[in-house]
């Protein structure tokens, strides 16, 4: 595995945009998704080109990424399982089909960029969606995937930090509180995916090599966290692996 520095180097000003925009995540999530997307698109671009690339975004959602990878040159196709998500800003978004992560519905080897952000978590099999993942991107090509970790500050999502105590406690510790269901239900759309878990199915997969992994909103010079089990799992906030298909 990589872990030298990327070839830009993840500055403190972005962690600190990024942050800023994550905390208007429920107020104003256009915002937020537009800032992620366009950042994404960049940190990707170290790794693979995209310019004339197939794209295949699993849980792409309604559209923000497509608009940042099309804009960037690349040929995208997203998919979602939600309805509600597909439609977030009304009418799916061009290029946007209903599918689930763990049965992708391209041939081995179609794609030149498998990407995933913030989906992982959210699937009852996160190992069925990383194979899948892997299976789907041609030899050469590259799988990019980010999660939240379980552990991490926001892994209980909107029911955080609660999910410290226990995802169900944190459930219904939320639903007393607000008198609904949170949008992210432990046991049913929100799952505890580890970063160790995550490493293990990256350095012992058959057919990638693990090129990279790195903390998604670090500057560069705190990306040494990723190596060190426990501490890993509290402070990196969301989690990215680059993988090469060989």
């Amino acid at each position: 595995m990589t872990i030298a520095p990327p070839r830009e180097k993840a500055s403190l000003s972005r962690s600190v945009r990024l942050f800023r925009a994550f905390l208007r995540e429920q107020s104003d999530p256009d915002h937020f998704y537009r800032v992620l997307a366009e950042d994404s698109v960049r940190q990707l671009g170290e790794y693979a080109t995209l310019r004339g690339a197939a794209v295949l975004d699993v849980g792409g959602g309604p559209g923000y990424f497509a608009d940042a990878f099309r804009a960037d040159g690349a040929f995208y196709l997203g998919l979602d399982p939600d309805v509600g998500e597909l439609s977030a800003r009304g009418a799916p978004a061009a290029g946007m089909i209903r599918a689930s992560g763990t049965a992708l519905p391209v041939r081995d080897g179609a794609v030149d960029v498998c990407y995933s952000s913030n989906v992982l978590e959210h699937v009852v099999d996160p190992k069925a969606m990383f194979a899948e993942m892997v299976r789907a991107t041609r030899s050469g090509g590259t799988v990019f995937l980010s999660f939240t970790p379980w552990y991490s500050p926001w892994g209980g999502h909107e029911t955080a930090p609660w999910h410290y105590l226990g995802g169900q406690f944190a459930r219904r510790r939320y639903r007393r509180r607000n008198g609904r269901e949170p949008k992210n239900r432990f046991g049913e759309s929100l799952f505890p995916v580890t970063i160790g878990q995550a490493l293990r199915w990256a350095r012992t997969c058959p057919s990638a090599e693990l090129v990279r992994a790195l903390p998604r909103y670090h500057p560069w010079w705190a990306q040494w966290v990723v190596r060190v089990p426990g501490l890993r799992e509290v402070v990196s906030w969301n989690l990215v692996l680059v993988l090469r298909k060989r």
